[in-house]
């Protein structure tokens, strides 16, 4: 076939620019029409409000699934600037719903959390949407602007005064886009307290208004952190070996940033070790992993050839032997992180690993010597394991 019989020139390009590209081909920006896709959306606004909390300008994010199948997400921060009112201090109301900002909520800071999947922003939520409604309390003024599918219907215009701050955005999503409206109230439970427990200064809630006469509510605050995380953890993973939790929480200038670790054994074989960067979940592992483990076995083995407790010919213990039954939370969180992949899922680079198995290594070995009882509950369930294998 010639170019002739299929020409392809220019005027067969289609430029698709700002939401219109995002309700075209909504896949490329939450991932699927599905309800992963539905609950990224929730996610996407919800980002916002979460940071605004991190960095101390508000108090509480408080997240609604109304009665009509919408989703209210609303925070006591200053409110977002408004164009209409003069406001220069950062994106504005109508900048933040309609354009693209590429790198806004890039995962690059530690002092953050990325729950957007590109860094866009609320904007694709609103794209999304058959219609929003966002309201802004700031400056003594309430503020309302509403979009039907990424379009404003008016300009913002002033409710009248009021005496509270803050920043509320209620969108229904588009029932032409996804291929269901219902949230799961679990799976938005599930992540917003995950987030709870690796930021112990958030305090979020859910409340899901659907049901009638039968509306429920959770709120999650974790000042323990990794702590808190890895006791709701063992109560899914049975008895303990030892009763304390073993956690520290460090700063390393060499990875620009901090390490919280919390371990303990437990009865069952089962190893279980969750790890996150920036509070993203980072389920293929990474150097922060791989350093953890390096830690661990050190720590371990040296306290194990101290007290002799293996014959002077034996071999170390294995990683895998030291990792039965090991439940364990750690969490990295750096102003640069680099991934492997654009998916985030795998964490690298190798200043990681080193300054978490120096941490680990020093704090497990500290604790193992000045807890006398449970090390020894502890080496000795991985040593009567090793003698099985």
């Amino acid at each position: 076939m010639s170019d002739n019989d299929n020409p392809y020139d220019a005027s067969r390009i289609e430029v698709l620019e700002g939401l219109e590209a995002v309700r075209k081909r909504p896949g490329m920006y939450v991932g699927s029409t599905s309800q992963r896709g539905l609950h990224q959306i929730v996610f996407d606004v919800a980002e916002r409000a979460v940071n605004e909390v991190l960095a101390g300008r508000a108090s509480a994010v408080e997240v609604t699934i109304t009665s009509d199948g919408g989703v209210r997400v609303a925070d006591d921060g200053p409110g977002v600037p408004v164009e209409a009112a003069g406001d220069t201090g950062g994106p504005g109301l109508e900048a933040l719903l309609t354009r693209m900002h590429p790198g806004v909520a890039e995962p690059g800071g530690r002092h953050a959390v990325a729950m957007s999947l590109f860094g866009i922003g609320p904007c694709v939520t609103n794209a999304l949407s058959s219609r929003l409604t966002a309201e802004v309390r700031r400056d003594g003024v309430h503020w309302v602007q509403e979009y039907a599918r990424g379009v404003a219907l008016a300009p913002p215009t002033s409710a009248g005064p009021t005496t509270r701050s803050g920043t509320t955005i209620a969108f229904w999503p588009d029932t032409d886009i996804f291929e269901t409206t219902e949230c799961s109230f679990a799976v938005l439970a599930e992540r917003f307290r995950e987030l709870a427990f690796l930021n112990r200064d958030l305090d979020i809630s859910l409340t899901d208004e659907r049901p009638p006469g039968r509306s429920r509510s959770v709120r999650y605050r974790f000042p323990g952190g990794a702590r808190d995380f890895l006791a709701f953890l063992n109560a899914q993973a049975g008895a303990s070996v030892h009763p304390d939790i073993i956690g520290f929480e460090r700063e390393d200038p060499r990875i620009a940033g901090t390490v919280e670790v919390a371990l303990r054994w437990h009865g069952s074989p089962e190893e279980r070790l969750q790890g996150y960067a920036n509070s993203e979940p980072t389920p293929h592992g990474g150097t922060h992993m791989a350093g953890f483990r390096d830690g661990v076995a050190a720590a371990v083995n040296a306290h194990v050839r101290e007290r002799r407790l293996l014959a002077e010919a034996a071999p170390d213990l294995s990683v895998d032997q030291i990792g039965d039954g090991l439940t364990a939370v750690v969490s990295v969180k750096l102003d640069r992180p680099e991934f492997s992949g654009s998916t985030r899922g795998v964490l690298d680079g190798a200043a990681v690993r080193t300054s978490i198995a120096d941490a680990v290594r020093e704090h497990l070995g500290t604790w193992l010597e000045s807890h006398p009882e449970q090390a020894s509950a502890i080496v000795g369930r991985i040593i009567q394991g090793a003698r099985q294998d």
